[in-house]
């Protein structure tokens, strides 16, 4: 996915911003260090404490070496199960989130309360950890494939729906003034002038959530729904270390499977230059055909009755409603000092993560990269940290480091250097050759196009994908609790294991506005920017 999808109002003002940009840049700079330094002294994370525990790391992977898969068969078929729970989890969630995206979009929202409230649902599903959707939904549903495709959906819409209003809000207004002049009403202005300017951009960020979706759905098998993740936790609970690194084998070929396709898929459908509006036409046809063979083939394979899809409403609500009335004195002030490590394993783990992240991005990047063969070797470094999930990250550094948010952390700022390196590559390769191209013709080198023609250009979409990754590690590490890694995700899902849904209820509150905040936070700072 290119930058523009986590950071499209960014890079709307790339070229914007006069004289103050330097000194936004400079002030948001100095904030997020004396906010990482709070942070790490809030979580008592010491560099030393990390390298002490590199000596447990190096046993606990010579212990899963070599890789093994007890039952190949079996492992092959999860695997397929969560291929195909990914798809049609982001099916439904692009299908839900097209008419809630024009609810969303401040262009086409018929009334300032609808926009709110659709604006609101979104941030709730976003809000929500789809773990504790997989969680929630099993408990009502009962353990399955069921529950990881509703719990994958959900969780989407957040991103989907946020997305997708977004590109509408980016429409050009001409061909819909246009439309309007003929008399057409709203429905035939938002088909005929708004859809197929969003297209290529809804496009894009399927794709892209299909690859998110992938990932997630390996980790909804340790709480029982359905994938590859029940093999995997099965493996770990049994300390069969070398059929552990086997299964993330088999998941790692996927996701890797996957990028390639996607790649064919941006390629084909969203390339710059192509021949004319009939191969854009017939290129979304055979795109909308293969995922719609692909829906039904999911339902016979994953033996899920269509109406399954629709009838879940009322058996779910009996158990999401048991998160009303929330309790906040159940806790007390634990409730609160978890958020705030939360929030600081987030701020900490993003700090690394940009550190290590922005280097490998920038040799990932074709047209900047010092040679192909480095090219490669970072492209698949990116591919193979951003494989393994970030749960599964904080298994071995619990192993490693010991039970705290100090695991969480190592945990999430690993996982950060596959997400943010593969945005801050796209960004690059989206980048104006020109300012480039100026910079090699006056016998500029390596250093000097990067520093002068690349990192302008790139700045403001990397400012937007490192506040997106803020706001991603934040939620994520709401559910690293579960394997003891800090954080508040430990109440949560032990407020509903032990059945206090209630108590459970005001965790998801706090988490909620913790997200909220973060968001209207990174929406401030784009403002500034733009």
């Amino acid at each position: 996915m290119s930058t523009a999808l986590a950071a499209r109002p960014e890079t709307r003002g790339s070229g914007h911003g006069g004289p103050r940009r330097p000194r936004v840049l400079a002030a948001l700079f100095l904030a997020a260090v004396i906010s990482t330094v709070v942070s790490a002294w809030w979580i008592d994370f010491a560099p030393a404490t990390l390298l002490d525990g590199l000596d447990h790391v190096r046993a606990l992977l010579a212990r899963m070496l070599p890789p093994t898969l007890d039952d190949p068969g079996r492992i092959w078929k999860l695997a397929i199960q969560t291929l195909l729970m990914a798809l049609l989890g982001t099916v439904l969630a692009a299908v839900a989130s097209v008419p809630l995206a024009f609810l969303a979009a401040r262009n086409t929202t018929p009334h300032p309360l609808v926009y709110t409230v659709a604006r609101g649902v979104i941030t709730c599903c976003r809000a929500m950890p789809d773990l504790l959707f997989a969680v929630l939904f099993v408990r009502a549903l009962g353990i399955g494939v069921l529950p990881g495709i509703l719990a994958l959906a959900l969780h989407s819409i957040g991103m989907l729906g946020k997305l997708f209003a977004e590109s509408i809000e980016a429409t050009d207004p001409g061909p819909r003034e246009a439309v309007r002049s003929t008399g057409a009403g709203y429905f035939r202005e938002m088909l005929n002038a708004v859809v197929p300017q969003a297209i290529p951009s809804w496009i894009a960020s399927f794709v892209y959530r299909i690859d998110i979706n992938l990932r997630m759905s390996v980790i909804l098998g340790f709480v029982g729904a359905g994938g590859i993740g029940f093999a995997l936790q099965d493996a770990l609970r049994g300390l069969m270390y070398p059929d552990a690194l086997g299964i993330v084998c088999v998941i790692l070929v996927i996701i890797a499977a996957m990028e390639l396709l996607a790649i064919v898929v941006r390629k084909t459908m969203l390339a710059p230059a192509r021949p004319g509006p009939r191969r854009d036409r017939i290129a979304r046809i055979i795109f909308s055909a293969l995922v719609f063979g692909s829906c039904i083939a999911a339902l016979f394979v994953l033996d899920v009755s269509p109406w399954s899809l629709l009838n879940w409403v009322g058996p779910s609500m009996k158990t999401f409603t048991r998160l009303i009335p929330p309790n906040f004195g159940a806790l007390g002030s634990e409730l609160f000092t978890s958020a705030l490590e939360t929030v600081a394993i987030g701020i900490v783990a993003t700090a690394i993560g940009i550190v290590l992240s922005i280097p490998a991005g920038i040799l990932a990047a074709r047209n900047v990269t010092p040679h192909v063969s480095i090219y490669w070797v970072a492209r698949a470094w990116t591919l193979v940290v951003r494989a393994v999930p970030e749960l599964i990250l904080a298994v071995v550094f619990v192993a490693a480091v010991g039970l705290g948010p100090i695991a969480g952390t190592c945990a999430l700022a690993l996982g950060s250097i596959g997400f943010l390196g593969k945005l801050v590559a796209d960004a690059i390769e989206e980048i104006a050759p020109g300012p480039l191209e100026a910079v090699r013709a006056v016998g500029g080198g390596w250093w000097k196009t990067l520093v002068a023609a690349v990192i302008p250009q790139v700045m403001p979409a990397l400012v937007g994908s490192i506040l997106y990754l803020l706001d991603i590690n934040i939620r994520t590490s709401t559910i690293l609790g579960v394997v003891g890694a800090g954080g508040i995700g430990y109440l949560l899902f032990e407020s509903i294991r032990t059945l206090n849904f209630d108590v459970a209820g005001a965790i998801v509150i706090v988490i909620f506005l913790i997200v909220y905040a973060i968001e209207r936070l990174s929406g401030w700072i784009r403002s500034l920017l733009v």
